[in-house]
């Protein structure tokens, strides 16, 4: 099995709401009805808080995305914090960022 830097695996990157929802999907035994019915939410609600939790997890995950920052942005469009316009606007000017400065 690799090493992994700890500080760096996707469950240390996960903000607090997403493991606190993770630890009450594992309490219900993965029931999205039960996990709708302790929260106060539809089931559909509580499948698209799922869905997006699985989403970053992938993100922070990839070993194609390697730098914090893009880590960071992508996590926040899945959360609907940003729109994917804005997404790759930010990308493309950090991008070209990291060229000027040779990384």
């Amino acid at each position: 099995m690799a090493s992994e830097d700890t500080s760096t695996t996707w469950v240390n990157l996960l903000e607090a709401e997403d493991l606190a929802f993770i630890k009450r999907f594992i309490l219900t035994s993965g029931s999205l009805k039960e996990l709708a019915e302790a929260y106060g939410i539809s089931y559909p609600t509580v499948r698209l808080r799922l869905d997006r939790v699985i989403e970053k997890i992938r993100i922070f995950d990839n070993q194609n995305i390697v730098g914090e920052f893009e880590k960071t942005l992508r996590a926040q469009y899945v959360d609907g914090k940003i729109d994917l316009d804005t997404v790759r606007r930010l990308l493309a000017a950090h991008r070209k960022e990291l060229r000027k400065e040779g990384v």
